[in-house]
């Protein structure tokens, strides 16, 4: 079905103002062998959608793409776009330290803790090792082992303290903040009204935030960093913060790193199992929530599994990339 009257397009930059605009993949000389064969593995496991994006227009789906579940850890990356907004507004600046917007914790922050920067946190190096909400630090360094900027670790507790920075930067809390600069200019189609909320704990006073979103929605995300920032007329995020956020920032492994609130994998990277024959970045969540862009190709992709209404753990890294690997395997010869 064509959504004509809805999509923005010059040349080849094409936008969903209202619905994907859909095509037939043989128009793009995929294999709809190739992709029924994605569609039989998909339906294996606890998958819950698939979207194939390219050029703008929606190619290929599978499954319920405006079920809204949990992203997870995709949340991440939503903020980080939130954070190139708020920067380049004069809200932020990516120097100012925890004593500028007086963070402390149940356990107070030592001097050294309180010098970290907002960057450190955006880079998963704030040095500051304590309890958080949602805690996912399997083998947290000793508390001091690392000044800030200095190594970097996975720390559930940078990531929820992004937010509460982003309410006293602001006067409003993350969620109000996204719903307002992320999902009303992309036109977000199943968001709505508590589709994110706090979650509070008693290891830290900083709480988890956690959304729900579609997979047709989290595509629009993904266009809009594989389009520089840019949607539609608008450019809403600078070009220079997706390229500063989507570039290695941290060494963890051979061919794999991360950005700023993005993981990001060379060609072939040894050691990411979703790793392909170009260049990536992503975002990824536990259970299988995966926003994948792959500018080489002007692909977005989108894997969702709704884990909360299975048994099961979701769908693995490894399975991802066979995944990926089999809708790659779909594409035309490049000649």
């Amino acid at each position: 079905m064509g959504q004509a009257d809805g999509i923005f397009a010059k040349g080849t930059i094409t936008f969903p103002f209202t619905d994907w605009d859909e095509w037939p993949v043989e128009m793009f000389g995929w294999s709809s062998e190739r992709l029924d064969m994605l569609s039989a593995e998909l339906a294996k496991g606890e998958s819950s959608a698939f979207m194939i994006v390219r050029d703008g227009r929606l190619i290929y789906r599978w499954g319920d793409i405006a079920f809204k579940s949990s992203v997870a850890s995709v949340r991440k990356s939503l903020v980080n776009v939130l954070y190139g907004m708020l920067i380049a507004e004069g809200r932020i600046d990516p120097q100012q330290t925890l004593a500028d917007f007086n963070i402390d914790d149940m356990t107070p922050l030592t001097a050294s803790e309180r010098k970290a920067t907002v960057m450190d946190l955006l880079r998963a190096r704030s040095g500051v090792y304590l309890p958080s909400v949602y805690d996912t630090a399997n083998g947290r360094p000793d508390r001091g082992s690392h000044p800030p900027g200095t190594h970097w670790f996975y720390n559930n507790w940078d990531f929820n303290v992004l937010g509460t920075i982003v309410e006293r930067a602001t006067g409003e809390n993350v969620l109000e903040a996204l719903a307002s600069r992320l999902v009303k200019p992309l036109r977000m189609q199943d968001c709505a009204p508590g589709d994110g909320w706090f979650q509070n704990g008693p290891e830290s006073m900083h709480p988890v935030y956690k959304i729900q979103m579609s997979a047709r929605d989290l595509a629009r995300v993904g266009l809009l960093y594989l389009r520089h920032g840019r949607w539609g007329a608008k450019q809403l995020v600078p070009q220079s913060w997706v390229r500063e956020s989507t570039r290695p920032h941290s060494e963890v492994g051979a061919g794999r790193a991360y950005g700023l609130l993005w993981w990001v994998a060379e060609a072939d990277a040894e050691d990411d199992p979703i790793a392909v024959h170009v260049p990536m970045f992503y975002a990824s969540g536990w259970g299988g929530q995966y926003l994948i862009v792959l500018p080489e190709l002007d692909l977005v992709i989108v894997h969702r599994s709704a884990t909360a209404l299975r048994a099961g753990p979701g769908v693995s890294h490894v399975r991802m990339g066979e995944f990926l690997r089999l809708a790659l395997s779909a594409m035309p010869e490049r000649g």
